[in-house]
């Protein structure tokens, strides 16, 4: 698969909605209702964080089980991650960074990813290699909307998904800029109303998530 087929993939995958809710699943148990509530509110690509010793497990229940939803992978730093998560059901992958053995591993595994940028720098790597479209993390930490908007000028080729540290309040900001097609983000998923099985309060904030942009 070329970089070019990967990428209208991941840009038809990242138009669906203008949040790509970041999860990170503790317990098992949540994840197929947890996945449920986020489609229902209208984000259908969900990120599963490898941060938890369940997350291969949680995205292999959530792609098998959940109608509409795409389950994705996050914070893939190696190939054998992106193997691993490929064979569990995640039709998409998310970096926080970058490497050339990562790259060359998702087109080798032919399933798309995001890979994350910081810099003008890491981002002209990435056009250099001929892709389109980049994670820009920590985006708030890293210089927030005004900094994205800076790149857009010099750099047209790459479209962003800012992740880290965005919240409902700050979303349109990012959302406005010509380069960025969809923010990354866990507001919707309040700690407590996992809990508390909740699943109604976040597919209500899912949809309101959902509700910024038409």
């Amino acid at each position: 698969m070329t970089h070019a087929s990967e990428y209208r993939d991941l840009s038809a995958l990242l138009s669906l909605a203008p949040v790509v809710p970041v999860v990170t699943i503790e317990t098992l148990a949540d994840a197929v209702p947890l996945a449920r509530a986020l489609v229902a509110g209208g984000l259908p690509a969900i990120e599963v964080t490898l941060r938890t010793p369940v997350a291969l497990e949680a995205i292999r229940a959530i792609a098998g089980e959940v109608e509409g939803a795409i389950a994705g992978v996050g914070t893939v730093l190696e190939a054998a991650q992106l193997a691993a998560a490929h064979k569990a059901g995640a039709r998409f992958a998310v970096s926080p960074g970058a490497t050339d053995r990562l790259l060359d591993a998702a087109e080798g595994e032919g399933l798309p990813l995001l890979p994350g940028i910081a810099t003008a720098s890491e981002a002209m790597a990435l056009i250099e290699r001929g892709l389109t479209h980049a994670k820009f993390f920590p985006a708030e930490p890293a210089g927030g909307a005004t900094y994205l908007a800076a790149l857009a000028a010099p750099l047209p080729q790459l479209t962003f998904c800012p992740t880290g540290g965005i919240t409902l309040e700050s979303a349109p900001r990012y959302l406005a800029l010509p380069n960025v097609i969809c923010v990354g983000g866990s507001w919707m998923l309040k700690r407590d109303q996992i809990a508390a099985k909740d699943w109604v309060a976040i597919t209500t904030a899912s949809a309101a998530a959902r509700a910024l942009k038409p």
